[in-house]
């Protein structure tokens, strides 16, 4: 009978072995792995690396995991360790005694993981934002040049690569240091999904939001879907108080494309801008957007004077008096020109829509009775989208607006969007 029992145990100690191996093997990320060998040891785990941030955590209750944060008793460290130099440690609150052997087996696969994965860091902050903004600003060079000057930062561009910008907007006062603190969360998530993913914070456009570029490489949309989706997911978490607004881009199969999807990045994350429930978007999502890229990378001096000349003194107007005529005229596009529709999506008497649409009409000089009137309206709420400016009421809403419906609380005024193209300084971490 305990023959029978120890084989059965040494069964179970290979098949987690295995688990853990598969999970290296596939690249399913940190937390995938310490969650099979949490399994495997019977414990719960936290993995903290050399700058005491937390990669990953797999606790069986809430209790084991504050027990982790807290270090409490019953909580054993272990040293995570590549040849001589130490990659971080292995908190550990287990039921019983684990194998000797099994733990140190499980210590050098996920001591390995964190030392391939952290790889890039190794490559000074200053290089990677420097890199990233020859790329945004299109100075790639020849093909050849841009994939050697990313193979120096531990960069694999051979297949392509796609792009992910990352907004934040503080709804709350906020503290010193921040942004790095974003970058980080960003690094993290992305780097969950992809180990070799570059990050580095954007100083585009004015206020008092934050914005970080990430460049996810490999030719494999679904890894860029889930490093997106990592990124925000570590900016909820990690971020509360904040609004977020994350584009994503179409994969550039070749890496000299990767300036075309930075522009598509950032067209994705201005349509998203301000909206609660989609703070995710990605360029394919973005609706009838997506005609007026070239024009915002190409000529967005032409959107900045079209804006200008339809939505901005309805903006300027709703900022100045708190009013909502930039909101009226998109509950009313999506009404179909309907004033009764208009009025009940916004619970507001007809009458009052009526007096605000003779407002627009003073101010604009464009009647939304005409077709021609509501045309330049609705491609002025786009080029608004576009440009980035955020409305008092969050984004665009009218017909064509599919990516970016869901109206939300502002992140600016009008005014204060971002720039319009994907170039522009970015900076090296702060801390």
């Amino acid at each position: 009978m305990p023959a029978r029992a120890e084989g059965k145990s040494a069964g179970q100690g290979l098949a987690g072995l295995d688990a853990i191996t598969a999970a290296v093997e596939s690249g399913a990320g940190l937390p995938e792995i310490v969650r099979a060998a949490a399994a495997l040891l019977d414990a719960s785990l936290m993995l903290v690396d050399r700058s005491s941030s937390v990669l990953a955590v797999a606790a069986r209750s809430p209790a084991d995991e504050r027990s982790l944060m807290t270090h409490a008793p019953g909580v054993s460290t272990l040293d995570l360790r590549v040849a001589d130099d130490a990659v971080g440690t292995l908190r550990v609150r287990a039921r019983g005694e684990p194998d000797p052997l099994v733990v140190r087996l499980v210590l050098t696969l996920i001591a390995s993981e964190v030392e391939r994965v952290r790889a890039p860091e190794r490559a000074s902050a200053e290089a990677q934002a420097e890199f990233l903004e020859s790329v945004l600003e299109g100075r790639t060079g020849e093909r050849g040049d841009l994939v050697a000057r990313a193979k120096e930062l531990f960069v694999d561009l051979e297949g392509g690569g796609s792009i992910v910008f990352a907004r934040a907007h503080p709804h709350v006062p906020t503290e010193e240091g921040w942004r790095a603190r974003m970058l980080t969360l960003c690094e993290r998530g992305a780097r969950a999904a992809a180990s070799a993913c570059l990050a580095a914070l954007s100083e585009r456009g004015e206020g008092p939001g934050g914005e970080v570029v990430v460049l996810v490489p490999g030719p494999h949309e679904s890894v860029a879907v889930r490093a997106a989706e990592s990124i925000l997911r570590e900016l909820e978490v990690n971020l509360p108080g904040y609004g977020f607004s994350i584009g994503r881009s179409r994969v550039a199969e070749d890496p000299l494309a990767l300036p075309r999807a930075a522009g598509e990045a950032l067209l994705a994350a201005n349509v998203a801008q301000g909206n609660e429930d989609r703070a995710l978007l990605a360029f394919e999502e973005t609706g009838a957007y997506r005609l007026l890229l070239s024009t915002m990378t190409d000529n967005p001096q032409e959107l900045q004077r079209f804006y200008a000349e339809t939505v901005a003194p309805l903006a300027a107007y709703d900022e100045q008096y708190e009013t909502d005529l930039v909101r009226t005229v998109e509950a009313f596009l999506e009404a179909d020109g309907n004033v009764a529709g208009t009025a009940q999506r916004l619970f507001t008497h007809r009458h009052t829509i009526r007096y605000r649409l003779e407002r627009v009409r003073e101010l604009s000089g464009l009647d939304v009775g005409s077709s021609d009137g509501r045309e330049k309206l609705s491609l002025g709420l786009k080029a608004m989208r576009v440009l980035g400016i955020a409305s008092a009421r969050g984004p665009a809403t009218e017909a064509g607006a599919a990516g970016g419906r869901v109206p939300g609380p502002a992140a600016a005024g009008p005014g204060k969007g971002r720039g319009a193209g994907p170039s522009g300084a970015v900076a090296a971490r702060r801390g």
